[in-house]
C-alpha cells in the first residue's frame, strides 16, 4: 500500500475517509486489470460531472467490478451475484477500452481470484445472456458466434444495445 493511501480497517475490507467507512477495492484483483477499472471509474466521474448520459451506469459498473459495491468481495458470491459482477466488469472494461473487443478470460481474471479458471463457465454464461438481450455480443474471427455453440477462443465486443442497458440495482 502507497503511502499516500488511506488507512484501511484491521480486517482490510474498508478505507476510512474523513471518519467514514468506505469498501475496499477487491485485493485480488490483478493490478493490471485494478488499473484499467480504476481508470475507467475516473472516467465515468468525470462524465457524471459533465452531465453525460449512462455516466452514472459507469460509475455503477466499474464500482461493482471493483467489489466496491455490490456483493461483499469477502464473501462467496451467489451464481446472481457473480453474474452481476461479471457483466458489470465486461461492461467497465469494455468501455475502458474504448471499441476494442476483451476476452472472457480478462473478466474472469479480474474477478476470479486465484481460482480464476474455475468462474470461467460462470463468466460465459453470463456474457451469453447479455448478447441474448443485443448488450454484448461474441465474437470469433471477428464474427458473431453463439457462445454457447463455440468452440475455441472467443472475444466479447460491445452489443447493437450495449449503451442501452438497463439501470442496474444499487445493492451497497
Amino acid at each position: 500500500m502507497s503511502e499516500d493511501a488511506p488507512p484501511r480497517t484491521e480486517d482490510g475490507r474498508y478505507i476510512v475517509v474523513n471518519s467514514r467507512r468506505w469498501r475496499a477495492t477487491d485485493p485480488s484483483i490483478p493490478e493490471a486489470f485494478r488499473q484499467e477499472l480504476v481508470n475507467e471509474l475516473m472516467n465515468a466521474r468525470r462524465a457524471v460531472k459533465a452531465g453525460e448520459p449512462g455516466a452514472r451506469e459507469r460509475v455503477s459498473d466499474a464500482k461493482v467490478a471493483l467489489g466496491e459495491r455490490g456483493a461483499p468481495w469477502w464473501d462467496e458470491p451467489t451464481d446472481t451475484e457473480f453474474a452481476r459482477r461479471a457483466i458489470a466488469t465486461a461492461n467497465a472494461l469494455l468501455r475502458h477500452r474504448e471499441g476494442k473487443s476483451i476476452c472472457p478470460s480478462d473478466v474472469a481474471r479480474s474477478i476470479g481470484g486465484v481460482s480464476w479458471r474455475s468462474r470461467m463457465d460462470a463468466v460465459r454464461a453470463a456474457v451469453a445472456e447479455e448478447a441474448s438481450a443485443g448488450r454484448l455480443r461474441v465474437t470469433q474471427k471477428n464474427e458473431t458466434v453463439d457462445l454457447v455453440a463455440a468452440k475455441g477462443p472467443v472475444r466479447i465486443v460491445a452489443g447493437q444495445r450495449f449503451e442501452h442497458a438497463p439501470e442496474p440495482k444499487r445493492n451497497g
